[in-house]
């Protein structure tokens, strides 16, 4: 019985000091260590939802603080330490990036930055979350439907890195709202606009104001994420979203190249849909802008597509602002004369391994006997040996 007795008292002592343990970390890591005598938890994120000024009271335009120093933030952000090295990733966590344009592209860029410890990050999108964005938005639910886009993403943002100085900015992009939004010496700039008028005043003023600015273009009506590519604009090729951008920005601002975009070389599998008004009939869409400028008519989009575009932008701007240098896959874009000459010297290659053009195109052809036709394909083999030709070479 006392044996009993002794092994009950040491159960109950274990379960008391494991509960006393758990309350005693609990607490650790919801009041994290301060910083520099500053808090960098929940009290900072705070601040003015959608205030008309950048917060100052807490970094002055400065740099955040290392976050690093925290032992919750260096163990979540342990990965990236250890690709980036511990300095590097200081750099990322010290950056200021701005993104404008919330849906299926920039909800899945910020997220992203986010997760990869950027210190200091500026929503803007005025639009709200509807049913019909679920399909490609980076962490909105049902619950998020009718709110904005920006408060939407801080809201969930809070809860995966509460440390990250998160302002949200519920306001459209124009002239108005330069100041407001490019101000504060930010280290990049994320262009996730897909109205015209404002990616092309935005895409000038960074240029102008000196800031690093990454751009997207379309990324509807695509399928085939292994053709997504990183150049300047000028390279940007089968999008007729950077076409006209392209042209209002040198027609308006003089400026022919010099802004890195991710692009499709994909061609639009679908174009912009005929609107109709609630009678049912097609009816002139600017009838129906909230702003002037908003297209109202929409294209079919397969969700994956702008996730991977955001997800390429925030790699592209980390690996920035870490200072590792990646090189990306060119893009190479020939006119007619360049095709005419590459087709030449090809015919040329096989005139002189196989003969005259002629018997070139009848190998061709040959080639194809054993599957297109009723010869058999040992007989069909047989009669390209013969020829000396094997299928395949051609």
């Amino acid at each position: 019985m006392e044996e009993k007795v002794k092994i009950l008292a040491i159960i109950g002592a274990g379960a008391v000091l494991g509960s006393a343990a758990t309350l005693a970390i609990s607490k650790l890591l919801s009041n994290p260590m301060p910083i520099n005598n500053q808090s960098v938890g929940k009290e900072y994120i705070s601040e003015a939802v959608n205030s008309n000024e950048l917060p100052q009271s807490k970094y002055n335009g400065m740099a955040t603080p290392n976050l690093l120093t925290d032992e919750v933030v260096s163990e979540q952000l342990t990965r990236n330490i250890q690709f980036f090295g511990l300095e590097a990733q200081q750099k990322v966590t010290a950056s200021y990036v701005v993104v404008i344009g919330l849906g299926g592209v920039g909800s899945h860029a910020a997220s992203m930055l986010l997760r990869s410890g950027v210190g200091r990050l500026l929503l803007v999108d005025f639009d709200q979350v509807t049913v019909s964005s679920l399909n490609r938005h980076a962490v909105a639910t049902r619950e998020d439907v009718g709110t904005p886009k920006a408060l939407c993403l801080k809201k969930h943002f809070q809860s995966i890195f509460p440390e990250c100085h998160i302002n949200a900015k519920v306001i459209l992009y124009d002239s108005l709202s330069e100041e407001e939004i490019l101000s504060g010496h930010p280290d990049f700039v994320l262009d996730c606009i897909d109205n015209i008028d404002t990616k092309v005043a935005l895409l000038a003023a960074c240029v102008r104001r000196g800031l690093k600015v990454l751009s997207a273009t379309g990324a509807g009506a695509r399928a085939d994420p292994t053709r997504i590519r990183v150049a300047d604009l000028r390279e940007s090729t089968n999008d007729p979203l950077s076409r006209a951008v392209r042209h209002r920005l040198r027609k308006d601002h003089g400026i022919d190249g010099g802004i890195p975009v991710v692009f499709s070389l994909e061609k639009p599998k679908a174009k912009l849909l005929p609107f109709k008004g609630p009678s049912g009939e097609e009816e002139n869409p600017s009838d129906y802008q909230i702003v002037p400028g908003f297209r109202v008519r929409i294209i079919p989009v397969l969700g994956t597509i702008p996730a991977i575009f955001g997800q390429v932008m925030a790699s592209y701007v980390a690996t920035q602002l870490a200072g590792l240098q990646v090189q990306m896959e060119p893009v190479v874009n020939f006119d007619t004369d360049h095709y005419r000459i590459l087709h030449q010297r090809l015919i040329e290659h096989e005139e002189l391994l196989y003969g005259t053009s002629m018997q070139v195109e009848m190998l061709k052809k040959l080639c194809t006997l054993p599957k297109s036709c009723g010869m058999g394909e040992v007989q069909g083999t047989y009669l390209l040996k013969m020829l000396g030709v094997q299928c395949g070479v051609l």
